[in-house]
């Protein structure tokens, strides 16, 4: 008899294995979130265009607008990193080598850098959303402005922090030169 047959895994391990599919779900409703965002995007282009044209928006105004577009692309493009990202890592492979359009940080995605990525992109969505409140700051009080600034801080704290447990685990997975 051949010692190097692979026996079938357990039927637990098999269920276990095929739970991640149970993420399919997720996955797809964040491309649902996605498709209200870009009718977000364009009815709030509509505004800016509709406002910049009739001159019912001042410059301040359309500045305002065009941070709101532009949060709106930076929240797009994480569902797009938890979406892409989240379901080669998590689900199944997307089997996407040598496409033209493969997203180039998709070769090297796994959890630790999924991680990474979305920190660096929460601290984007925070600067934008401190940016239109230091610009709107007379509609805020003292305490929300400095609460969120702390939370921004907190934000670029946290990433930090990730970046670093992830060099720590990395150095310590690499082996070792002497």
């Amino acid at each position: 008899m051949e010692q190097n047959k692979k026996l079938p895994p357990p039927p637990i391990a098999r269920l276990i294995f095929m739970s991640r599919w149970l993420q399919l779900p997720l996955y797809l409703g964040l491309i649902v979130a996605q498709g209200v965002y870009v009718y977000h995007f364009l009815i709030e282009l509509w505004h800016l265009v509709t406002g910049a044209t009739n001159h019912t928006l001042d410059e301040a105004g359309i500045m305002l607008v065009v941070l709101g577009l532009i949060d709106v692309v930076m929240i797009s493009n994480l569902l797009i990193m938890v979406i892409v990202g989240g379901y080669e890592t998590f689900v199944s492979r997307m089997h996407l080598e040598n496409h033209p359009d493969q997203p180039e940080w998709l070769d090297h995605v796994n959890a630790s850098v999924l991680k990474v990525k979305l920190a660096m992109a929460i601290i984007g969505i925070s600067s934008i959303h401190l940016l239109k409140t230091f610009i709107n700051a007379e509609q805020y009080d003292e305490k929300t402005i400095i609460a969120q600034a702390s939370i921004h801080v907190i934000f670029l704290l946290s990433a930090v922090a990730i970046a670093y447990c992830d060099k720590l685990l990395n150095e310590s997975a690499a082996p070792k030169k002497h």
